[in-house]
């Protein structure tokens, strides 16, 4: 583990996270579709959209075909120093979500307030997920059952940077996720040990809201192409008002995460390493009948090589990345660990990108998990992802 973390820290990786309405430092690249919408400053009204097409294919089962997402942004300039942005989602063709909707209020050059729908700044994925920004056809593993990606909430906070320093930050207050609910006579849980917290993201759907969590995120861009990422998010977990106060209908959550990202001309890396610790976990099981985990571990290496000059249009990246993660990285006492929860995947393919905003996606996972005797299936993609 310790090799792991020191591999990934000289290792990795890219892009900028600066929050400002302006940022010159930032290029294509290094900016994902709501910063890109706060950049336009020569037009009132922005729309574009960013997509993918995917084609997994398990070993010894059928493969699946599917229009994963296709997502509308529009943003709109109220003036120099207010903007809406927002992100409509569909999910395989037919689930629709908004999946950003905010005010963002530039109150001087460096410093923006910023309300409504928003993404948690946690890892990179939750942040910079568009299809052409990130290699693999699906994403990270780790930026799924760990960081449940896309997370997003409603919140208020501030964003900005500190030019003199090269440090931009974050700091939000979110309702939280939902961990139980009221079903009948029953109580729901809906946090588990196989995906964490996934299931009690809210969206911003009717959200509960009983005590505010705290979300943040300093990030490092002072070396060219170096990107570091410090983030952290601490609070509880929501629950119906009719049951709020019963011992374990919500849980303690801090969660802290380092990323790294790099790019220097042929060659690109990066990674990422996510810890959570869940307290009252047991009185949570206990109530729901769940298997949560007490702490919830991922991390992942990752390094790319265009294998195209450099004076080409075109790119061809050829990449791999080892990613580990567990959900029962540790449990209470009264919940057994289940090593099926401790997984890792080995994935490497090619990202060829034909012109600026379109990638064709072909890779290849190795997928385990530490549990004696489990099979688990590899598996072939293939994607298309657009962003414009």
């Amino acid at each position: 583990m310790k090799k792991l973390l020191v591999v990934s820290a000289l290792l990795i990786a890219n892009f900028a996270i600066s929050q400002t309405l302006r940022d010159s430092t930032q290029t294509d690249v290094q900016v994902n579709s709501a910063q890109r919408m706060l950049n336009k400053t020569n037009t009132k009204l922005t729309i574009g959209a960013y997509g993918e097409i995917t084609y997994n294919q398990p070993e010894s089962e059928n493969g699946e075909l599917d229009v994963q997402r296709f997502v509308l942004m529009m943003g709109y300039k109220f003036s120099d120093k207010v903007q809406f942005i927002s992100e409509i989602e569909i999910e395989h063709v037919e689930e629709i979500f908004i999946e950003q909707a905010f005010v963002n209020y530039s109150v001087g050059d460096n410093v923006s307030i910023r309300g409504g729908l928003m993404l948690v700044p946690m890892g990179i994925v939750n942040e910079y997920h568009e299809p052409t920004t990130f290699n693999g056809v699906e994403r990270p593993a780790v930026d799924n059952k760990i960081v449940p990606t896309t997370w997003r909430e409603i919140g208020v906070g501030v964003s900005g940077r500190f030019p003199d320093a090269s440090l931009s930050y974050q700091a939000y207050i979110f309702n939280g996720f939902k961990s139980t609910e009221v079903d009948g006579d029953e109580i729901n849980g809906l946090l588990k040990g196989s995906n964490g917290l996934r299931g009690g993201r809210q969206k911003g759907i009717q959200s509960t809201v009983s005590t505010p969590t705290l979300s943040a995120k300093l990030d490092y861009y002072g070396l060219l192409g170096l990107r570091l990422g410090l983030s952290g998010y601490f609070g509880k977990t929501q629950a119906d008002d009719d049951i709020e106060d019963i011992d374990g209908a919500t849980i303690g959550i801090a969660m802290m995460g380092f990323d790294a990202r790099y790019k220097f001309q042929k060659l690109e890396a990066r990674g990422e390493f996510i810890y959570a610790s869940l307290s009252d976990t047991d009185a949570y099981n206990d109530l729901t009948g769940k298997d949560l985990g007490s702490s919830l571990l991922g991390y992942y290496i990752e390094g790319g090589y265009n294998v195209l000059p450099l004076n080409a249009k075109q790119r061809l990246v050829a990449f791999a990345r080892y990613e580990k993660y567990d959900t029962h990285s540790s449990t209470e006492n009264n919940t057994p660990r289940n090593d099926a929860y401790n997984r890792s995947d080995i994935t490497f393919g090619l990202s060829y990108h034909i012109v600026s905003g379109v990638v064709v996606k072909g890779d290849y996972q190795i997928k385990d998990n530490a549990l004696n005797g489990a099979k688990v299936n590899n598996q072939l993609n293939f994607g298309i992802g657009v962003w414009f």
